[in-house]
């Protein structure tokens, strides 16, 4: 996760106490719900991810500086390479 603040700018999407804010909790409820809906109209995963992915860098490069776009995109990769992204984690999680 990512943080906003000044106190680490290497996380940009958590609060102060370590929460997920409302407004990120939103998105991702909005994000998902897109997936969703593009996965029931038989589109590509790999679309869909390059499409996401496409948008949301752009998105980046509209509104933050360079610094914070590598910090947020090199958190991402520690994820990816801790195993937390991986499809049989999510596969372990219990519904709900």
């Amino acid at each position: 996760m990512m943080r906003t603040d000044q106190e680490n700018p290497a996380d940009p999407t958590l609060g102060h106490d370590g929460s997920v804010p409302e407004e990120l909790s939103h998105c991702g409820a909005v994000v998902d719900k897109a997936i969703e809906y593009m996965l029931g109209e038989k589109l590509p995963p790999i679309a869909i991810a390059s499409a996401l992915l496409g948008g949301s860098l752009g998105l980046l490069a509209r509104t933050m500086d360079q610094g914070t776009m590598l910090a947020m995109l090199e958190n991402a990769m520690h994820s990816v390479r801790a195993g937390e992204l991986h499809p049989d984690r999510d596969r372990a999680r219990p519904a709900g």
